[in-house]
């Protein structure tokens, strides 16, 4: 039988211990720090300068004090020649990951609407 890669068996450790492993949701500012600006020695000033907006404002969002907003995703994604949605479905994930865990389960106890079969 082949040995597992320490890959493997750090992956496998929900199977290892009967529970999930509950991981924080990613900030986009996560991504936009280790995707784009440490592979690409990028700097929060460099980036900032390029799309037009304050240099605090990128460095807030990568030390994940802040999110996306619509108007930096457009900025953003035009600077890395993404669509600005890919930005801003990060940070609705982030949001809607964040509330659920904060709302635990009173969603839960929400009635559905039932509509009549008419």
């Amino acid at each position: 039988m082949p040995n597992r890669t320490n890959l493997e068996a750090e992956t496998n450790l929900e199977a290892e211990t009967d529970s999930p492993i509950v991981l924080p949701p990613l900030h986009p500012g996560e991504v936009l720090r280790e995707e784009f600006m440490v592979p690409l020695n990028l700097t929060a000033y460099a980036i900032a300068k390029a799309c037009g907006v304050p240099r605090t404002r990128i460095e807030r969002i990568a030390r994940e004090e802040i999110g996306i907003t619509a108007d930096t995703a457009l900025r953003l994604g035009r600077y890395f020649e993404l669509d600005p949605r890919v930005w801003l479905n990060l940070q609705t994930a982030f949001d809607v990951e964040t509330a659920r865990r904060a709302l635990g389960d009173t969603v839960d106890r929400i009635t559905p609407l039932v509509r009549d079969a008419a």
